[in-house]
Protein backbone atom coordinates (compact mmCIF):
# COMPACT_ATOMS: atom_id res chain seq x y z
CA UNK A 1 0.00 0.00 0.00
CA UNK A 2 3.44 2.76 0.07
CA UNK A 3 3.18 2.94 -3.91
CA UNK A 4 1.25 5.73 -5.00
CA UNK A 5 -1.82 4.75 -7.20
CA UNK A 6 -1.24 5.57 -10.51
CA UNK A 7 -5.38 4.40 -11.98
CA UNK A 8 -8.80 4.85 -11.24
CA UNK A 9 -8.97 1.14 -9.85
CA UNK A 10 -6.15 1.43 -7.78
CA UNK A 11 -7.47 4.77 -6.94
CA UNK A 12 -10.73 3.50 -5.71
CA UNK A 13 -9.48 0.34 -4.06
CA UNK A 14 -7.00 2.32 -2.14
CA UNK A 15 -9.73 4.76 -0.67
CA UNK A 16 -11.84 1.28 0.12
CA UNK A 17 -9.16 0.01 1.78
CA UNK A 18 -8.04 3.05 3.59
CA UNK A 19 -11.72 3.35 5.09
CA UNK A 20 -12.01 -0.76 5.62
CA UNK A 21 -8.58 -0.56 7.62
CA UNK A 22 -10.16 2.65 9.76
CA UNK A 23 -13.20 0.73 11.21
CA UNK A 24 -11.10 -2.49 11.68
CA UNK A 25 -9.01 -0.58 13.98
CA UNK A 26 -12.24 1.17 15.63
CA UNK A 27 -15.48 -0.44 15.66
CA UNK A 28 -16.88 2.81 17.13
CA UNK A 29 -15.88 4.61 13.85
CA UNK A 30 -18.23 6.79 12.49
CA UNK A 31 -17.66 8.36 9.26
CA UNK A 32 -19.70 11.83 8.89
CA UNK A 33 -18.57 13.64 6.17
CA UNK A 34 -17.42 10.76 3.32
CA UNK A 35 -18.89 13.29 0.66
CA UNK A 36 -15.43 14.74 -0.13
CA UNK A 37 -14.05 11.16 -0.82
CA UNK A 38 -16.32 9.92 -3.00
CA UNK A 39 -17.74 13.16 -4.90
CA UNK A 40 -14.44 13.28 -7.19
CA UNK A 41 -14.97 12.46 -10.76
CA UNK A 42 -12.63 9.51 -11.15
CA UNK A 43 -14.45 7.69 -8.15
CA UNK A 44 -18.03 8.75 -9.70
CA UNK A 45 -17.14 7.12 -13.24
CA UNK A 46 -15.74 4.31 -11.60
CA UNK A 47 -18.93 3.49 -9.92
CA UNK A 48 -20.91 4.70 -13.02
CA UNK A 49 -19.42 2.63 -15.18
CA UNK A 50 -19.64 -0.64 -12.95
CA UNK A 51 -23.49 -0.07 -12.30
CA UNK A 52 -24.12 0.09 -16.16
CA UNK A 53 -22.32 -2.84 -17.28
CA UNK A 54 -23.82 -4.44 -14.42
CA UNK A 55 -27.36 -2.90 -15.94
CA UNK A 56 -28.17 -1.35 -12.65
CA UNK A 57 -31.32 -1.55 -11.77
CA UNK A 58 -33.39 0.99 -9.10
CA UNK A 59 -32.94 0.45 -5.73
CA UNK A 60 -34.98 2.17 -2.49
CA UNK A 61 -34.98 5.16 -4.39
CA UNK A 62 -36.81 3.43 -7.77
CA UNK A 63 -34.38 5.37 -10.25
CA UNK A 64 -33.80 3.14 -13.06
CA UNK A 65 -30.20 3.60 -14.93
CA UNK A 66 -32.26 4.61 -17.83
CA UNK A 67 -33.84 7.76 -16.35
CA UNK A 68 -30.51 8.58 -15.30
CA UNK A 69 -29.13 8.52 -19.01
CA UNK A 70 -32.61 10.59 -20.13
CA UNK A 71 -31.29 13.19 -17.48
Amino acid sequence: MNAKANNTIDKVRELQRKLYLSVKANKKRKFHALYDKIYRADILLKAWKQVKSNKGTGGIDEVYIEDVVKC
